[in-house]
């Protein structure tokens, strides 16, 4: 049960071959809607200011039926040092069973090196309501209609 009495839905989470010294990924507070995931790398890893980098976390996750898990940016490392994610969010589907990895691209001025368990992003598990897509010859008129991107700025 959770603190509002609702019901936790397990999600299993495996430690891939070495991993076994980084700690599951937790949250940081109780409040907190993500879990840190860290890298599992060997070696730190140093990232130019312009490149990208495909961190291994060491883990893998079954999420159950109907949810799917969001891979986030960190806002203290994005503004610490101008590293985010490249998708974010990165979507991992319910069927996904390999290690979860995480792009990140450097957007800062210096170069940030990445040492073995930095948490270097935030896992949020969210659950899918079943949608039906139906095909549809014309969509309902709203006030807005078709504009977009920055449309509604406009004033």
């Amino acid at each position: 049960m959770t603190g509002d009495g609702a019901r936790a839905i397990e999600v299993h989470v495996v430690r891939l071959p070495g991993a076994s010294d980084l700690p599951l990924p937790e949250r940081a507070t109780a409040g907190s809607a993500g879990f840190d995931l860290r890298a599992c790398v060997t070696d730190p890893v140093t990232i130019a200011p312009g490149a990208r980098a495909l961190l291994p976390t060491g883990i893998a996750i079954a999420l159950p039926r109907g949810y799917e898990a969001q891979v986030r940016p960190r806002s203290g490392l994005a503004l610490r040092s101008g590293v985010t994610l490249l998708n974010a969010p990165g979507t991992i589907d319910e069927d996904y069973r390999g290690e979860i990895g995480v792009l990140v691209v450097n957007h800062g001025e210096e170069a940030v090196t990445v040492a073995r368990g930095d948490r270097i992003a935030q896992l949020v598990i969210q659950r899918l309501p079943d949608v039906v897509l139906v095909p549809a010859a014309v969509l309902p008129a709203t006030g807005r209609g078709p504009g977009g991107f920055g449309h509604t700025g406009r004033g």
